[in-house]
This record gives structure tokens, sequence and C-alpha cells, in this order.
């Protein structure tokens, strides 16, 4: 119970986290069409601050078309594509130990492209400026909880300055290291990749013919994601490397001009020569899950729910798939008079997302084991297999279209 000598304000929906995730849900739930305005909070801890210059974000984001609409539903895709995005029309997958490989194209499946190379910054920045626009929702930045407890209606949120906000409804949205999880009591299963990835953005030789490449090695994947400069330049491709934390290590403390190399090595040159490394960012690999997302008042989205290999791209899809979700139960609510944080309510959240994002977490980590594997035997099967989808077009396409949330 909040004390009442405190400042109090009531609020239908508190979100922890201004990030892309937490962002997207609280501007697409005020704008959801609900049968009464919901009045929101949103809260972050760090003032947003934009990359200097015109230099790339080193954080991107492979954008699902199901992703691009929901931006688009929310009104800020246009914005985000007038300042920098690069679509990708193909994408080559293939493999490091034999001759397997997987070709994607857009035309095959009768689409404009496969999907968004997006900076996160560029995001945050579209989505926080159309929170500024939303009467019914609150910024509070920068502000921390301290503390949550339940009381008879919901959840009280206490924050560093004093301020009790009172909700129906928390929803955790604030990353894979969420206090909001860990004061709620929400237990995580989770185990480290010993894996460590490194994220940069260099430039190439060869132009990236809006193909995304990915190399899959037993020391870990290496992903080039296609990037378009302001003017035009498309010698830029964002780097996501996975390896063996080790090997991470030395290949941190290389100078630019070595890693350039190295890298053009581990590429097969795919791409020419690398040309320049903007400055490497480096950070471990584990897989965090949930075991329950909910509790009565409370709901966690994104990276406080789940964090999956990088491998595939789909880390942030499945936290706007949760946002998505998250945002119909609720509305739902709120028209027929239930509260959002109704148990009833969260727990229809809970019984959608759950299976679908275990369910990709095991691929991810088939995929990762499937690549690992030095077995003569098993890396002629996946070969084969590689080859044998790649020529059957229907299978093929299905995958992507699946992969794209079409």
């Amino acid at each position: 119970m909040a004390d009442q000598s405190m400042h109090l304000s009531e609020y239908d929906v508190v979100v922890v986290g201004a990030g892309m995730v937490g962002s997207a849900f609280a501007a697409l739930l005020a704008d959801s069409g609900a049968g009464h305005a919901v009045k929101i909070a949103l809260i972050e801890a760090n003032k947003f601050v934009a990359p200097e210059g015109e230099g790339f974000d080193p954080r991107v984001v492979a954008l699902t078309e199901a992703s691009r609409k929901m931006l688009a539903q929310i009104g800020v895709w246009q914005e985000i594509e007038g300042v920098r995005v690069c679509p990708y029309t193909g994408m080559q997958v293939w493999d490091a130990e034999g001759t397997g490989r997987i070709e994607f194209d857009c035309e095959e499946i009768r689409q404009p492209n496969l999907g968004h190379i997006v900076e996160n910054s560029v995001i945050v920045a579209a989505l926080l400026r159309k929170i500024e626009q939303l009467e019914s929702v609150d910024l509070l930045c920068p502000a921390s909880v301290e503390n949550i407890s339940s009381n008879e209606t919901g959840v009280d949120i206490s924050l560093a300055d004093g301020t009790v906000l009172r909700a129906d409804l928390l929803v955790a949205a604030d990353g894979a290291m969420s206090r909001v999880r860990d004061m709620a009591g929400l237990k995580m299963r989770e185990w480290a990749y010993g894996h460590t990835a490194i994220v940069t953005t260099i430039t190439t030789e060869k132009p990236h013919q809006f193909t995304a490449r990915q190399r899959f090695m037993a020391a870990g994947p290496l992903a080039f994601l296609p990037l378009r400069a302001i003017d035009g330049n498309c010698h830029h491709c964002s780097l996501v490397w996975s390896q063996k934390t080790e090997a991470a290590g030395e290949l941190m403390a290389l100078t630019d001009e070595e890693f350039c190399r190295q890298l053009g090595y581990a590429s097969e040159f795919c791409l020419g020569n690398i040309t320049a490394v903007e400055k490497r960012f480096s950070f471990p690999l584990r897989q965090r899950h949930a075991i329950d997302y909910i509790r009565p008042g409370l709901a966690l989205v994104g990276d406080a729910a789940h964090t999956i290999h990088p491998l595939a791209g789909q880390g942030v899809n499945l936290g706007f798939q949760d946002v998505m979700t998250l945002v119909e139960e609720v509305t739902t609510a709120l028209d027929k008079g239930m509260s959002p944080g109704d148990p009833l309510v969260l727990g229809r959240y809970q019984r959608r997302r759950k299976p679908h994002n275990l369910g990709m977490m095991a691929a991810m980590e088939a995929f990762k084991r499937l690549f690992e594997e030095e077995a003569l035997p098993i890396k002629l099967l996946r070969n084969i297999g590689m080859s044998g989808v790649n020529a059957v077009a229907p299978l093929k396409n299905e995958l992507i279209r699946r992969a794209m949330g079409l």
C-alpha cells in the first residue's frame, strides 16, 4: 500500500522501459481504439541520446514485414523510412564446412523485399517523438523504479524521487536484466552460450546489392547486414560476428587493419576486402526465458521475458509480437469493462506468446548445435539438407514467408 503522504498518480497501465518494445507498446495501446482513453505512463531511467554525426548506429535490427506493419500502424514507419533504412531483397546462407547453401529472393515470393535493416536509434527516436504527441501517455524520464507492491486493484510503483504510480497493469519492458522482473520474483531459466557477439559497421570493397549474408562456422555464425547511407552508398554493412568467448577477445584486441583482414578471410571475401571498420563492441550471449511472463497486475514483454541467439535476427521481432498480442488482450479487456491486469486477461497473453517464443528458441538452439557439430556424417547431412531445401522452391519460400510473419 502506498504511503498517502507521497504524491500518488493513477494510470490504467504503467510501462517500464522506453526502448523499442516498451515505446511501441505504449504508442500502440494509446491508439488502439479501446472503448475509452487509456491513461499510460512510460518510465525510462536514461535519457535517449541519438548517435552523433552521420555514422551508423552499431546496433541494428532486421525487421520482418509483420514488425514493419506494426510500426506503420503506430504511424512512425514513414518517418523511420525517411531517416535511414535498408530493405534487403535477397539472403544468402552457406555452410563454411561444405557446399551447402540456401538463397532467398523476394521476387520468388512476390514481395518487394524480405525485410528491412534499421538502426535501433532510428526506431527509438521515431517512437519517442510519437509518444510526445500522445496526450494519453506521460513519459517520465529520467525516472527509476525503486519498488513495486500489489494493492487491492493492481500495482503500486514507487519511483526514486518519492512519486508513487498506481496502475491496473504494470508492463516490464526493461530488457534482459529487468529489475521489474526481479522485483516481482518472476524466475528465469538461462544459460550461457559460451559465445560473444562482436558488432560494428564495416565498409566493403564490393556493394552489398541489398543482400543479407550469413556464413555458418563451427566457431559461430557471421552475418553481413546491408546498410544504405543517406547518399545512397551501398558499401556499408552491419556486422554481427558470434565467436567463442576466448576467440572473440582475441579479435577485439586486434588493430583495425588486422581485424579487417581476419574478417575478410572469415567471410570468404564475399564482398571483397573489408576496407574499413568502425568502433567494435562485444557482448556475451545468453539464452533466457521467464518461467512465467505474468502475475496478477504485471506482464513481461520483449527481452524481459526472453532472449535468444542473434543468428536469425528474431529477438526484437519476437518482442514486437509480444506487444501486438498484449495490446489486443488489454484492449479487449477494457472494452469488456475488465481490468487489464486481470489474471484471465494476462493468462490469455501468456498462452498465446509463450509456446511461440519457446518454439523459436528451440529452433535457434538446434541450428546453433547443428552447425557446431564437427562429426563428418553430420556435416554431410547438414550440407545435403541445405542444398535439398534450396532446390525445393515451395518449401524454401514457405520458410521465408514464415520468417517474415506473412
